[in-house]
């Protein structure tokens, strides 16, 4: 997996990976691919890897002190300049660390905050990785200086003065309070925005990192988003509009891509951006079929899902790539274990008329196929129904105007029956009973 191109300060840097696994791996055959792809996604070249199991993490070192001096071996072999734990190491523990292998130390969640801040484009991106990377880092402060002699004395200055790492900490802890203002701000504007468009239906793209889809959206909608081969290649929610057929226009979302242990802070810090997946109507949680971590990936999908309170939302599951899938005995046994889910490719449009079939299906469960006839003049109602509806065809009488709609259920009881007439239409078809499960 290629990274971002070159980067300042991290290009050049060799590192070697460390995988400490508390229970059997995923996938043992490959079991830091994960951890290698966003160390090159960060701009590093893997030069060796490591791994141990064990029941319980060293409190020292997290590793066994046997490995420790393998891996202080591997790095002066390899002249490594930074060791990757696809681990979440206390600072305690990466201080350890470094003293032990004199050489720097990161662990699974300072690489992928690295990527987030490489990666933010837009102003609350970068500053949601801002707070991020700051909470991250406060505990940390130690590690991070060396130079903690008393400041020089002066005008202002005297007295018993401060260390260094107390200054750098009040610091730290007000530009995070800075930044948690300014991005509730931003939540209570995200909020506002994303309501305005409750005449809308909303449909939302959710699924692990590089599932593919910023792909799958530029197919249904048209768009022309940059859809690259790389982790976290979107940070920002981007919104489009989709001609859904038998609908007319549809609000579909593609929000940032989700991973195993993504950091807490992460999604605490894109709350605002993550607005979309929680105001939606539908999600589609799409997943790579074609990676052998398919499986392991639905569930982390399904587990940020749970902490975003959204997990109980309708929930379409689309198996996208099904076309990097050649042997038939490994898609059926995929399509047995998700019976429900859709299966698709965005590159060669398979599967999609079925997953247009069945959004449509979901989203009908809420409406209505009603007739409502009303005099000609009553302008309101009639441009009403066309804001908050489709508006599906218009009979005119001498002195009446019938208007067959689709309408949300929960707007019929606006209409006031001195001014309209509402009745069920002739071919409306009850809505499902079953919700579609992912």
């Amino acid at each position: 997996m290629s990274g971002p191109g070159p980067r300042k300060g991290v290009q050049a840097e060799r590192a070697v990976l460390v995988g400490v696994f508390l229970e059997p791996p995923a996938d043992p055959e490959h079991p830091l691919d994960e951890i290698a792809g966003l160390a090159e996604t960060a701009g590093a070249t893997v030069v060796a890897e490591l791994t141990q199991r064990r029941d319980r993490p060293d409190q020292t070192t997290y590793l066994g002190k046997g490995k420790v001096t393998e891996l202080a071996g591997l790095v002066a072999h390899h002249g490594a300049d930074v060791v990757i734990f696809d681990n979440d190491l206390s600072p305690a523990q990466t201080r350890n660390l470094e003293k032990a292998i004199s050489t720097k130390v990161l662990d699974r969640s300072e690489v992928i905050l690295d990527i987030f801040a490489a990666r933010a484009r837009t102003s609350e991106a970068r500053l949601a990785v801002e707070l991020a990377q700051l909470e991250y880092s406060l505990p940390r402060l130690k590690r991070l200086w060396t130079h903690l002699s008393r400041l020089k004395m002066g005008i202002g200055m005297r007295g018993p003065g401060e260390k260094q790492l107390e200054v750098d900490r009040r610091l730290v802890e007000k530009r995070i309070h800075e930044l948690r203002a300014e991005l509730a701000g931003i939540h209570g504007r995200r909020e506002r925005q994303v309501a305005a468009r409750q005449d809308h239906l909303t449909v939302s793209l959710v699924g692990y990192t590089n599932a593919g889809k910023s792909t799958l959206l530029n197919l249904l909608t048209g768009a022309t988003e940059l859809a690259e081969d790389k982790l976290f290649a979107t940070l920002d929610t981007r919104t489009r509009r989709w001609r859904l057929p038998g609908w007319g226009p549809v609000l579909l979302s593609d929000t940032v891509g989700f991973i195993r242990d993504l950091p807490h802070r992460l999604i605490a810090s894109f709350k605002a951006t993550l607005e979309e997946t929680r105001q939606a109507d539908l999600l589609l949680h799409v997943a790579d079929a074609s990676s052998a971590l398919v499986d392991s990936q639905i569930a982390a999908v399904r587990a940020v899902l749970e902490e975003l309170a959204v997990a109980d939302k309708d929930t379409i599951l689309v198996l996208n790539k099904i076309d990097a899938l050649p042997d038939r005995t490994v898609r059926d046994g995929l399509l047995a274990r998700y019976p429900q889910a859709i299966a698709v490719s965005a590159r060669t449009g398979t599967g999609i008329p079925e997953l247009l079939r069945t959004t449509s299906a979901c989203l009908g469960r809420g409406f209505r196929d009603i007739d409502v006839e009303t005099d000609p003049a009553n302008g309101r109602l009639i441009a009403w129904l066309g804001a908050h509806g489709e508006v599906l065809s218009r009979n005119f009488t001498a002195d009446r105007v019938t208007i067959h709609c689709r309408l949300p259920a929960a707007l019929l009881g606006r209409i006031d029956p001195a001014a309209a007439t509402v009745r069920p239409h002739r071919d409306a078809v009850p809505p499902p009973l079953e919700p579609a499960a992912d």
